[in-house]
C-alpha cells in the first residue's frame, strides 16, 4: 500500500484497476472484505469502507448471501471517470502552462506527438 492516501481509497482503486485491466470482469465476484483484509493485513472495516465506496458509485453490487459483484457497465463507467480525472489532473495544468508560454494548440500537439514516439 502507498503512503499518503487513505487505505480504503487504495483498496477501491486496486479493485477499479482490476476491472479496468480485465482481470475482474463485469458480473464476476469481487474479493470479499475478509479476503482483502487478510491479503493486505488491514482491519476488515477499512476494507469494507473501500468496497462501500464502489457500491455507492454503482461499480460493485451486493448479492445477498453471495457477496459483491462487478456491476454491468462498470468498466465503461470507470474509463469515463478516469478519463475526466486525467484531463483535470494533467491536461488542464498543461494547457494553462502552454498558454502562459504563448504556445498555440498546434505547437502543443506537435510537442505531444514528438514525445509519444
Amino acid at each position: 500500500m502507498e503512503e499518503g492516501r487513505a487505505l480504503f481509497v487504495q483498496i477501491a482503486e486496486q479493485i477499479e484497476d482490476s476491472i479496468l485491466d480485465g482481470s475482474l470482469g463485469e458480473g464476476e465476484r469481487a474479493p470479499s472484505t475478509n479476503e482483502l483484509a487478510s491479503f493486505h493485513r488491514i482491519n476488515p472495516a477499512t476494507a469494507a469502507k473501500g468496497i462501500n465506496l464502489l457500491v455507492d458509485r454503482g461499480i460493485l453490487v451486493k448479492r445477498r448471501g453471495l457477496g459483491m459483484f462487478v456491476a454491468e457497465g462498470a468498466h465503461e463507467q470507470l474509463r469515463t471517470s478516469r478519463r475526466e480525472t486525467f484531463a483535470e489532473q494533467y491536461l488542464d495544468p498543461m494547457l494553462a502552462e502552454a498558454r502562459a508560454l504563448g504556445l498555440d494548440m498546434d505547437a502543443v500537439i506537435d510537442m505531444v506527438r514528438r514525445r509519444a514516439t
